[in-house]
């Protein structure tokens, strides 16, 4: 009994390790594979692994984020938990996809500017990370804030074209179809108006995106991050096709382990 109990784990983990989830806990204590993505003239922010959990402090009211992943992942789902410590005024908790080059999808949850309302929301957007004013934003919704001091799921999926959020495993924003080239070069004057208005963009930019600066938003790495407050987070998930399984752990050097403890039975 004891050797088909020993097989039967065995295969789980092979069946596991090749199912396209990448896990991420902070145990091992290191960001080596992390790289930090800022907006232009934004400082570099705080992130440390404190009792195997992402510390992160942001002073500033512009989204820092922090990004793993291969610019060649396509569909997939990311999600992670995340505990907000301590908040300031607009601040915001950010889940983004498709990271590739300068170019971002990313969606937050906050009390987001330029709303003068001081109400949360949950916004998504997409456009050149480090040339903000180049973005388009979609699926404002009013929506609770995450509670202080107290673990919160976000989930981002990304399927083709289509985007959808989740919040706590209830559907926050989607299906939304992710804006390209051909959404910029349809655009009518009254869409063009609504997003200066009610998003602030910068009108001046609009002929800079019809003439192709604005890419489709169809692979990129993943990335997480804040605004204008102290975070924790902890089990990011990413799922999906060509994803590969454990991407900062070895799976030789766990499977060795495991056989080890195995053979202590």
């Amino acid at each position: 009994m004891k050797w088909i109990a020993i097989g039967s784990t065995i295969l789980l983990f092979a069946v596991s390790a090749s199912a396209g989830t990448f896990l991420v806990d902070f145990n091992n204590g290191n960001l080596d594979e992390w790289q930090e993505f800022l907006m232009p003239g934004v400082k570099p922010g705080s992130w440390e692994i404190i009792d195997g959990e992402l510390h992160a402090v942001s002073n500033g009211q512009s989204t820092r984020l922090l990004a793993i992943g291969d610019e060649a992942w396509s569909d997939y789902t990311f999600e992670f938990d995340v505990k907000p410590l301590k908040q300031g005024d607009r601040s915001n908790i950010a889940i983004a996809a498709r990271i590739n080059g300068d170019w971002v999808v990313w969606c937050m949850i906050g009390d987001l500017p330029p709303f003068p309302d001081n109400i949360s929301r949950v916004l998504c957007a997409a456009g050149n990370f480090r040339a903000i004013s180049i973005l388009y934003t979609f699926g404002s919704e009013h929506h609770l804030p995450l509670n202080l001091k107290e673990w919160s799921k976000l989930k981002l999926g990304v399927s083709g074209n289509i985007l959808n959020l989740w919040i706590n495993e209830k559907k926050a924003l989607g299906p939304i179809r992710l804006p390209n080239r051909e959404t910029f070069q349809q655009l009518d004057a009254a869409e063009k108006r609504h997003q200066v208005e009610h998003h602030g963009a910068n009108p001046e930019n609009f002929k800079a995106m019809q003439f192709g600066e604005f890419q489709d938003f169809l692979t990129g790495s993943v990335g997480l991050g804040l605004s204008n407050q102290t975070a924790r987070f902890d089990n990011v998930t990413i799922t999906g096709d060509g994803i590969p399984s454990g991407l900062s752990v070895n799976p030789r050097a766990k499977l060795a382990t495991l056989w080890g403890n195995l053979k202590r039975l």
